[in-house]
């Protein structure tokens, strides 16, 4: 599986071809898990495998981007989807909410459609709960909504995938 985003729609067909087949992915867990710590690894470790692919791809990308990276970016990098892992899609909701994401609360967490799309909109909340260094769930927090330099850093290593 091609690790760059490609343009249009050869980059909209291989994110949908990632969403229904996830065996295609291999995250390199042993290079993510030399970077976190202690709950982190639970964390990252609990997500879905094309989420943690993922987030792989985004930690190398603004590690190559940015060598001077400090941890606590490249782990945020690594983490910044895990709040998906509260509720895993299926391949028709990671679908679906990857076209569309109503305006939904965070909580009540709901069942079906509606909690598949609540976790797309929120899943920046739902990891920062679960985090507990302050820097890191800081950038997990503003990955959508970029606030501050390594959080538009990490915007835009996200955003090339």
């Amino acid at each position: 599986m091609p690790q760059r985003r490609a343009g249009g729609f050869q980059g909209r067909l291989l994110r949908l071809l990632r969403a229904l087949f996830p065996r295609w992915e291999r995250p390199d867990d042993a290079f993510a898990l030399a970077f976190l710590q202690g709950e982190e690894r639970a964390l990252y470790l609990s997500m879905d495998p094309r989420d943690r692919a993922h987030g792989v791809r985004v930690a190398r990308r603004l590690l190559r981007d940015h060598p001077e990276a400090p941890a606590y970016a490249v782990r945020a990098a690594l983490l910044h989807d895990a709040g998906k892992a509260l509720r895993p899609y299926r391949p028709l909701e990671r679908v679906l909410t990857g076209l569309y994401a109503p305006p939904l609360p965070p909580y009540p967490l709901r069942r079906g459609l509606l909690g598949a799309f609540q976790v797309r909109r929120h899943h920046p909340l739902y990891a920062a709960e679960r985090i507990e260094d302050p820097e890191v769930r800081a950038l997990v927090l503003e990955h959508h909504r970029p606030q501050s330099l390594w959080g538009e850093r990490l915007h835009r290593a996200d955003r090339e995938e």
